[in-house]
């Protein structure tokens, strides 16, 4: 069993780029490019496989022709010589472009796997002989044996102390710790495990920084995390999707309908006495069949997964990052995703003649020693509001527990304070026997109310002096705070046409509250397992496609259930075996960038495939005037761009044709960029921009390129 070190400096700079395109990334794949010429390998893309045959025809062509007399006239027209041999030389230049395309966006995510294949090593595990209860092996004193990490079997039970790697996927069974998982996620942060949680699951290769953790191993040997990422990222476990299958089936229809229409051109110009060669109908076919797409349909597919797994996604197909593209309905968890998951202070409200800065200050003396976000958020707030009350709590602590609902600080002068719940603290109040006024009472109940009803915790601050007086100073305000910047994301989301649901274990009223606050269009509260599992359904039956986050075992049937299932990598190995994508960096925001990376794949691939389709349409109606307008003259008035001869228009057609390849390749990697609009809108910009560039570049491009093979002797 493999398992995985943290990064070395020298792996780390090592690690490949990120950007769209660079020369040493062309460079790296180059040989891969020659590779791919394999006729093995190059008949699985038939629009590519066309044009390979073609170079191979016609690079025969041009060995035979000094001896069978010179190249054949075309069109009624004499060739130079070299005329053969050049289209013979670019036709191969187009098939290799095209393998360079596919080349340099699998050499990205190979190169990142080879980075993690240097860190790979192998480790000592603690193998427990027989663990059987839920404790510390070392205190129980059962018996341990030392093997080699990759001995272990799925089900062995392993001790891992501070200091020590983890040897295997596992689920920890027993205690809490720190661990370093900057191997896999490339953050430095450490982040905490612990058994029978959400956040129990652990990755072969990251390092315990403390305590002791008894983990079971599930995963079997060369099926480890680390081994399916590296498989992920290099792309050798992907495969085409549906509506890349789909492409490429009407991609060979045209292709075998330009084979038709080049094959009639020959009798049509025999007929006219100006017959065609064998080398200007492979040319003409290979300008009219759909070779940009062609080429760059693989590196479009390659290049949306490489994008998920630069923002740390791993994808378990390409099939998962097309269905992003495709989303209706996203589900999103409250705690941790739409708010910071932990009750923070939003507000001070002071009873009537109390001064605002009076209940500020005694909220924050009564919260220094507090440990809770909650407590750290009132000495936050009270320090925005301008009141400072210095670094330690000057008194006795009295800590929050679940009996007196309240804690507190003891003041040196005898001056009592407490925070917590309303009506723990009313009775603490009232434990001297001293009864608050009623209109006091009422406006208490009046805050505390509105507070609850707004989807808040109100928390109650009061003091009592020696003598037993007591005063209620007022009412912090907590409340789940929405992330900043979501309101603006879901409203894009919004304008995608992608409905997004809010979903907690929350009740109605607070839920409604939240879900107001941040802007999603529904929610669904005090939700259980079932109850996500059926929305889902219910969402599919109406024909949505729908994305949803989770981290736990509860959330792994909802997971697999969803069209996009994104467990988050710190979460439980049940819910990353059910989710079709892993965030290593467990952010459940990201859903909303996976949707638009998903979103710009699909549109990429609609741009150039618009392109592409309209490029050939002008590449045969810049060429064919000045190909036959020798026997028809009439045809002149076509020739727009004023190409010299028919043999400088075909070879120019066949320049052009490989170069804007090549051209397109960072588009192809990077990516169109996406903005959120409805989808006539998307398809007009597409129409607009490459559409009518499809249709203009190869009237520029094939006179700019005729200018320079008019130069040579003979075009």
């Amino acid at each position: 069993m493999s398992t995985l070190t943290a990064p070395t400096p020298q792996a780390q700079r090592t690690a490949p780029t990120r950007g769209a395109f660079s020369w040493a990334q062309l460079g790296a794949a180059l040989p891969g490019a020659f590779r791919k010429l394999d006729p093995r390998r190059q008949w699985r893309n038939p629009v590519m496989f066309i044009v390979w045959v073609g170079a191979a025809l016609t690079t025969t062509l041009a060995v035979a022709e000094p001896f069978l007399g010179g190249p054949a006239d075309s069109g009624g027209t004499a060739v130079p010589a070299s005329f053969t041999g050049a289209i013979a030389v670019w036709l191969w230049l187009t098939v290799l472009f095209a393998n360079l395309a596919e080349s340099v966006a699998e050499g990205r995510g190979k190169a990142q796997a080879e980075t993690l294949r240097q860190t790979r090593t192998s480790t000592t595990a603690h193998r427990v002989t027989a663990y059987d209860a839920a404790g510390d092996p070392a205190a129980d004193g059962t018996a341990t044996t030392d093997v080699p990490s990759s001995d272990l079997r799925l089900g062995d039970t392993v001790v891992v102390s501070a200091g020590e790697l983890i040897p295997g996927d596992g689920d920890i069974v027993w205690g809490i710790a720190s661990v370093d998982e900057s191997a896999i996620t490339g953050e430095s942060a450490p982040v905490i495990r612990e058994s029978g949680g959400d956040r129990s699951a652990v990755t072969g290769g990251t390092r315990v920084l403390s305590d002791r953790i008894v983990v079971r191993i599930t995963s079997k040997p060369g099926e480890t995390f680390v081994d399916r990422m590296i498989a992920l990222v290099e792309g050798a476990a992907r495969q085409k999707t549906p509506n890349e299958v789909a492409l490429s089936i009407l991609l060979a229809s045209l292709s075998i309908i330009f084979v038709v229409v080049a094959l009639t051109l020959n009798p049509i110009s025999s007929y006219a006495a100006a017959p065609v060669s064998i080398t200007v109908l492979i040319a003409l076919l290979v300008c009219l069949i759909p070779t940009t797409i062609g080429a760059l349909l693989s590196a479009i597919g390659i290049a949306g997964m490489d994008r998920l797994v630069q923002r740390n996604v791993l994808a378990m197909s390409g099939r998962a990052v097309e269905a992003a593209g495709d989303v209706t309905t996203l589900l999103l968890d409250k705690t941790g995703t739409i708010t910071y998951g932990n009750r923070r202070a939003a507000a001070f409200v002071p009873m009537t003649g109390v001064p605002g800065q009076e209940l500020i200050r005694a909220a924050a003396q009564s919260s220094l020693a507090d440990p809770t976000p909650e407590g750290v958020s009132i000495v936050n707030l009270a320090a925005h509001e301008g009141v400072t009350v210095g670094g330690s709590a000057a008194g006795d602590i009295v800590p929050f527990t679940a009996q007196t609902r309240m804690s507190g600080l003891d003041l040196p002068d005898g001056t009592l304070i407490r925070k917590g719940a309303g009506s723990a603290v009313t009775d603490w109040l009232e434990s001297e026997g001293r009864r608050l006024p009623d209109g006091l009472r009422a406006e208490l109940d009046e805050h505390t109310e509105r507070i609850a009803r707004s989807g808040g915790t109100p928390l109650v601050v009061a003091t009592r002096t020696a003598d037993g007086e007591g005063r209620v100073l007022g009412v912090v305000h907590l409340k789940d705070i929405v992330k900043e910047g979501l309101t603006q994301r879901f409203a894009e989301l919004r304008s995608m046409g992608i409905r997004t649901v809010m979903v907690t274990g929350d009740n109605p009223l607070t839920a409604a509250a939240i879900a107001k606050e941040a802007g999603v269009d529904d929610f669904l509260a005090e939700a259980t397992p079932e109850d996500k599992l059926a929305y889902i359904r219910t969402e599919q039956a109406g024909g949505n496609l729908v994305a949803m986050t989770g981290d736990g075992t509860n959330d792994a049937p909802a997971l697999a259930q969803a069209d996009v299932g994104v467990a988050m990598n710190t979460g439980t190995s049940a819910a990353k075996e059910a989710g079709n994508m892993v965030d290593l960096d467990s952010d459940p925001t990201k859903l909303i960038d996976i949707v638009r990376i998903g979103k710009q794949l699909l549109i990429t691939r609609g741009a150039l495939t618009t392109f592409s389709i309209a490029n050939d349409l002008a590449k045969y109606f810049a060429i064919i005037p000045a190909m036959f307008m020798g026997v028809f003259p009439g045809l002149a008035a076509l020739n727009i761009m004023g190409l010299h001869s028919p043999a400088s228009a075909v070879l120019s057609a066949i320049i052009f044709n490989a170069i804007i390849i090549v051209a397109l390749v960072p588009l192809a990697l990077r990516g169109v960029t996406y903005r959120p609009q409805d989808a006539s809108k998307t398809l007009g910009r597409n129409l607009l921009v490459y559409g009518l560039g499809g249709v203009v570049a190869p009237f520029i491009g094939i006179w700019l390129i005729d200018l320079v093979v008019r130069l040579f002797p003979g075009f």
